[in-house]
C-alpha cells in the first residue's frame, strides 16, 4: 500500500518539524538528521524512539532512492 502524495505532503519529522523523503513503500527519510522511519503495514510510524540513524553509505543511497 502505497502512502498518497496528499498524505506525504502534510507528514513531517516529529523532531525538526521538516518534510520527509519517502523511500519505497518500506520507509520514510529525514535527510537533513540522517532519520529513518519506518512503515508498517502501509501506516508511517512516526516516532522519534522507533526512529534509526543512517549512516553515510546508506544516506546516498536514500537519496538516490528517493529521486527514482
Amino acid at each position: 500500500m502505497a502512502i498518497d502524495s496528499t498524505l506525504l505532503g502534510i507528514l513531517a519529522c516529529p523532531q525538526d518539524k521538516g518534510p520527509l523523503l519517502l523511500i519505497g513503500d518500506e520507509l520514510l527519510y529525514n535527510p537533513r538528521l540522517r532519520r529513518a522511519y519506518p512503515i508498517e503495514n502501509g501506516i508511517p510510524v512516526l516516532l522519534i524512539d522507533e526512529a534509526r540513524d543512517v549512516a553515510e553509505s546508506e544516506h546516498e543511497q536514500l537519496l538516490t532512492r528517493s529521486e527514482s
